[in-house]
């Protein structure tokens, strides 16, 4: 146990650093930008007057390095932007202002949440339920028409564009059959029936294309799992081939799907940009565009690093996964 606990604390320590490296990039390569969050907010007409106003509220006037420190220390204990009456409160975690939308980055980061936490989990249980087996079960039968049928999907689902299947989902089961809803999102609190109604086209979209990945990859794993001296062994003592799949082949098959769940639901959940989009979903991904869009530097700073702070935690899971299903990473 001691070996383990030791493990997660460098993994941990070690995600602390390549967060704190990711936030510095990312703060320094979007505030680089041509676009002024000043003159943005200045409004018009912008004189110069109101413009270096502007810039003190928005604490711009400082350095670049203090600039970041601030948002550092907005992070773990908060902002205040201005002085006096006019004073804007930004609360712990803050992860920037929102100046044309009036609005913490934080606020309208966890306002969005639910909507693509909905898309992300629904999408990757499907997934699995549909990818991982289906992998197995061609890998089982090498040359059958299932294992044809489960190659045949694997390279339609790599290929196609999501944004395709998503609009041809749309127009046939939406608006030529009218089976499903086409747009808009129910919170789960106002109907938990109507919630899963609402997503189960960009579900099965978003499940039909990434299961292609997880076909492809579980009948590799699994083909050369079942051709190792473990599972000749195990036959030779007399296992029943269920047990051999299920134990010694299966096991093998875990660490490759763990890494790739991981990587594949941290994307997600830092934002299903074209899902969100095609599919009128008012989540992260569609925040982050009105942000480019409008050059709301301070949401754009925000949302991408919340989300590439989701996926280096995707990575952190995975990592401790990967020490609790084989030992031996513990001492890599």
């Amino acid at each position: 146990m001691p070996d383990m606990v030791w493990f997660v604390v460098r993994r941990l320590l070690a995600t602390g650093l390549v967060m704190l490296a990711l936030s510095l990039a990312v703060y320094l390569i979007f505030y680089a930008l041509p676009a002024d969050p000043a003159r943005l907010g200045c409004g018009k007409p912008c004189t110069p007057d109101r413009l270096e106003q502007a810039r003190l509220f928005m604490q711009l006037d400082q350095s670049t390095m203090q600039q970041y420190l601030a948002f550092l220390e907005g992070i773990v204990a908060g902002r205040t932007f201005g002085e006096g009456t006019a004073a804007v409160q930004c609360n712990a975690p803050c992860f920037g202002y929102s100046f044309p939308l009036a609005r913490p980055v934080t606020t309208l980061i966890l306002d969005r949440l639910p909507i693509t936490v909905s898309i992300a989990i629904g999408a990757a249980i499907l997934w699995l339920v549909v990818g991982v087996p289906l992998g197995v079960g061609a890998a089982l039968r090498r040359g059958k028409a299932l294992d044809r049928f489960a190659v045949g999907f694997a390279l339609i689902g790599v290929a196609a564009p999501s944004f395709l299947v998503g609009l041809l989902a749309i127009l046939v089961f939406g608006f030529w059959l009218n089976m499903v809803p086409v747009n808009g999102y129910v919170p789960f609190t106002q109907s938990p029936v109507d919630w899963a109604w609402h997503l189960i086209t960009p579900w099965v979209v978003l499940a039909a294309l990434s299961a292609a990945s997880y076909i492809r990859l579980t009948r590799a794993q699994m083909l050369e799992e079942l051709n190792r001296d473990h599972i000749t062994t195990a036959r030779a003592k007399g296992a029943g081939e269920r047990r051999v799949v299920l134990v010694h082949g299966l096991r093998g098959v875990l660490v490759p799907i763990v890494t790739l769940f991981g990587l594949d639901l941290g994307g997600l959940l830092g934002g299903a940009i074209l899902t969100e989009k095609v599919f009128s979903m008012r989540g992260l991904g569609e925040l982050l565009i009105n942000a480019v869009g409008q050059l709301d530097v301070a949401v754009v700073v925000g949302v991408t690093l919340f989300s590439a702070f989701l996926v280096i935690l995707a990575n952190l899971v995975v990592d401790v996964l990967h020490g609790v299903l084989d030992p031996r990473v513990r001492h890599a």
